[in-house]
C-alpha cells in the first residue's frame, strides 16, 4: 500500500516537473504541506516560477485555481466577496470573493496593506469568511500559496510573527541551475509545443491523501523528538523567540505526509530533519536580523546536531 503512495507522488511531481523544471524538492515539498492541511509561503525574488507552481498543482487534480496580485490599495473585500443590492430582484446579493477557490495564490502579500493581510490570513486558519453577520464555509480542499519578496524589497508590509505562524511551511524556489534553465528555455520555444500538466486526479484524491496521511505512525519517541526540537527553540542563545506549540503540529502533520509520500507507514527522523527548516524558520524570532542564507543554513545544522536522534523511533 505505501508504494502506491510513492508511486502517485511521483507521477504528480513529474507532471509539475514539466513546467518547473529543477525543482522537485520544491514540489514535493508543496504536495506535503497540501496533503498536511496547511498553507505555503514562498519567499522568493520575481520570475522564479511560485505561480507556475501554483497553478500546475491545480490542474493535476482539476482544482479551482484564483490569483490575487496583492498591492497597498487592495482591500479585505477584494479578496472576501461584497454583498451589493440587486435591484432586479429587490434581495441582497453576496458575490464571492477570490477566496472561494480550492488554490487560492495570494502574490506578493507582503505588499498589501496590514487590514487585507488579516482578512485573507483569517479565511486560511478558520476557513470560513464572515460578511454582513453571515458565515460562508469555504469549499475543501482549500489551499493558499501566498508569495513574498524579500523584507529589504521597496514598498513592504513584513507579516508579523503571529501572522507567520499560521503558515505551516515556508520554502524557497531559488534560481534554477544552468542546464534547468536552458531546458526551461527550450520547453517553450515554440508556443504550440508548451508543456502542459495534464489532469491526473480529482479534488477528492487530495481529501483521501489527508486521510491516508494521519494513518502514518508517530511512535512515542518521535513525539518526543519534535517535542525536544521546539523546546530548543525557546532556550536558543540566538533566538528571541521560539516556535509554538502549533509549530510542534505542524512538524509532526508535515511528517506524516512526506512520509506518505516517500512510500513510508512510519515517521522517521530523517523526515523530521527534512522538514526542521521549512516548518520552523518562518516562526523564529533571530536576534541577527540581518542573518544571511549561509548564516541561517549554518544555523539549523548546528541546531539538529545539538538535540538527541531517538535510537528506536519506530518503536510504539
Amino acid at each position: 500500500m505505501s508504494e502506491k503512495f510513492k508511486q502517485l507522488a511521483d507521477q504528480i511531481i513529474q507532471q509539475v516537473s514539466q513546467v518547473l523544471i529543477g525543482k522537485n524538492q520544491q514540489i514535493r515539498m508543496t504536495l506535503s504541506c497540501f496533503i498536511a492541511g496547511g498553507h505555503l509561503l514562498l519567499e522568493d525574488v520575481p520570475g522564479l516560477g511560485k505561480t507556475t507552481l501554483a497553478k500546475g498543482l491545480a490542474n493535476c487534480f482539476a482544482l479551482d485555481f484564483k490569483r490575487i496580485q496583492c498591492t497597498p490599495d487592495l482591500m479585505p473585500s477584494d479578496i472576501t466577496g461584497v454583498t451589493i443590492y440587486n435591484q432586479k430582484s429587490e434581495v441582497f446579493e453576496f458575490i464571492k470573493g477570490p477566496v472561494f477557490s480550492n488554490i487560492l495564490l495570494a502574490d506578493e502579500v507582503n505588499r498589501t496593506n496590514p487590514r487585507t493581510q488579516s482578512a485573507l490570513l483569517e479565511a486560511m486558519g478558520e476557513a470560513t469568511v464572515s460578511i454582513d453577520r453571515k458565515t460562508y464555509q469555504l469549499e475543501q480542499p482549500f489551499f493558499v500559496i501566498a508569495t513574498q519578496n524579500p523584507i529589504e524589497f521597496s514598498g513592504t508590509y513584513p507579516l508579523p510573527e503571529a501572522q507567520m505562524d499560521r503558515f505551516m511551511m515556508k520554502i524557497s524556489l531559488g534560481y534554477s541551475s544552468q542546464s534547468s534553465e536552458i531546458k526551461m528555455m527550450k520547453s517553450q520555444q515554440y508556443d504550440e509545443k508548451k508543456p502542459q500538466v495534464k489532469t491526473l486526479f480529482k479534488a477528492d484524491h487530495i481529501l483521501k491523501l489527508r486521510q491516508q496521511a494521519e494513518k502514518v505512525l508517530v511512535s512515542n519517541d518521535i513525539f518526543k523528538y519534535i517535542s525536544d526540537l521546539t523546546a530548543a527553540t525557546r532556550k536558543h542563545p540566538d533566538l528571541h523567540m521560539g516556535a509554538s506549540p502549533r509549530a510542534s503540529l505542524a512538524l509532526m502533520k508535515c511528517s506524516q505526509a512526506l512520509s506518505l509520500l516517500e512510500g513510508k507507514n512510519h515517521v522517521s527522523p530523517q523526515i523530521i530533519q527534512t522538514l526542521v527548516r521549512p516548518v520552523l524558520e518562518h516562526r523564529l524570532l533571530f536576534k541577527d536580523r540581518q542573518l544571511n542564507e549561509q548564516g541561517k543554513h549554518e544555523f539549523f545544522t548546528q541546531f539538529l546536531q545539538s538535540v538527541p536522534v531517538p535510537d528506536n523511533p519506530q518503536a510504539t
